[in-house]
């Protein structure tokens, strides 16, 4: 199939990895796919597609807001491309709705699918019910909440929207032996280990949660390494707070890391513990991936996809308490932490893959395509 994709991501958000992972693995599968990106976006979004390998990359204005001269020169170019596509996957409300258009315009309207990829409800006013029941064949979110909201919204009926969790790259994240020149630039230490969580330095990330629980921890005398992987406006603050805690011997605020799978391997022990989450929550599929064990909170897709002591171990979100005794128990039981890591790469592997995604995608855009006929 010839299957257009459009993200209008300024930067390399969850949106514009998952439209790229797709992109890759639908090609890998022998499809021709083209990413269609905003203009602007060739560091931040273009870029990191390139790096997975896309090769048929066009560039749109995607304006922000209502801009006539920008947005009617998008639609032009999208009815152009219509006639060399056999479906258009949008991934915001943007491009949802300049496609929308073209099609309207086009001699050769196409099957129209739209991916949600955050949990803010969708208002059901008369353009929506529109765009939704008219314009589109098919909806994909990236949690079951999110498919909760759409289906009681009134907009769409259960059978045309889909939650597809996952995606990430089993290839590039998979176990992989520690390196000890990025275990040391983590802060790791011979014979202590490096408890690691990425993410980027935001409040509802959860490091204040982290570094309690560090406190905790350290008052009964278990000090492992702690390290923060991620940059972002609460570096401060985060770094005042370890100080505050008397924690600087335990802790590395590391920064950004182009590694990860490296970062990830170098790793005892994983964290995701963000306060809330509202969409597919990347990393923890990441991290499953690369056979690390984990610890997350009960918030976004995990309880959706994983099972406490199953595949990881489940806290509630802002429990200082659960977090410092669940990291406890598995720093004091390696085979334990084996356990997980091996469970979770099988889980990924058999349920979260991009490989696994992009056939599910790839089953369905063919029915619409046959459906659509020449």
């Amino acid at each position: 199939m010839r299957i257009l994709h459009l993200v209008s991501c300024r930067g390399w958000s969850s949106d514009a990895y998952w439209a790229a992972r797709v992109c890759r693995e639908l090609e890998r599968r022998g499809h021709q796919v083209t990413l269609g990106c905003r203009a602007g976006a060739e560091q931040r979004v273009i870029a990191p597609a390139r790096s997975l390998g896309i090769q048929r990359i066009e560039t749109f204005a995607f304006a922000s807001g209502l801009k006539p001269r920008a947005d009617a020169a998008d639609v032009r170019r999208l009815v152009a491309k219509l006639g060399e596509a056999d479906l258009v996957h949008v991934h915001r409300g943007k491009e949802h709705w300049l496609a929308a258009a073209a099609n309207r315009l086009s001699r050769t309207p196409r099957p129209i699918v739209r991916t949600r990829h955050i949990a803010h409800a969708v208002r059901a006013h008369a353009a929506n019910r529109w765009l939704y029941r008219r314009a589109t064949a098919w909806v994909v979110t990236v949690t079951d909440a999110i498919r909760g909201q759409y289906i009681a919204s009134g907009l769409l009926e259960p059978e045309r929207v889909t939650a597809l969790p996952g995606g990430v790259d089993t290839e590039a994240y998979r176990p992989l032996p520690a390196d000890p020149a990025i275990r040391r630039r983590l802060g790791g230490e011979p014979d202590r280990p490096l408890v690691g969580m990425v993410a980027g330095l935001r409040v509802m990330k959860g490091h204040a949660v982290v570094i309690e629980a560090a406190s905790c921890l350290a008052a009964t005398g278990l000090r492992p390494r702690f390290v923060f992987v991620g940059r972002g406006a609460m570096e401060p603050s985060i770094r005042e707070a370890i100080r505050t805690a008397g924690l600087e011997a335990q802790f590395t605020v590391a920064g950004f890391a182009d590694d990860l799978p490296q970062v990830l391997a170098a790793l005892d022990l994983v964290l995701y513990v963000p306060l809330e989450s509202d969409g597919m929550s990347r990393v923890v599929f990441e991290c499953l991936g690369a056979g690390r064990p984990l610890i997350a909170s009960r918030v976004g897709v995990v309880p959706e996809v994983l099972t406490d002591g199953a595949s990881a171990l489940l806290v509630p979100a802002g429990d200082t308490a659960a977090l410092a005794d669940a990291v406890a128990r598995l720093l004091g039981n390696p085979a334990e932490r084996d356990r997980l890591g091996r469970a979770g790469r099988k889980l990924v592997e058999n349920r979260y893959s991009g490989a696994c995604l992009a056939a599910a995608l790839e089953a369905r855009y063919a029915r619409f395509v046959a459906a659509a006929g020449p």
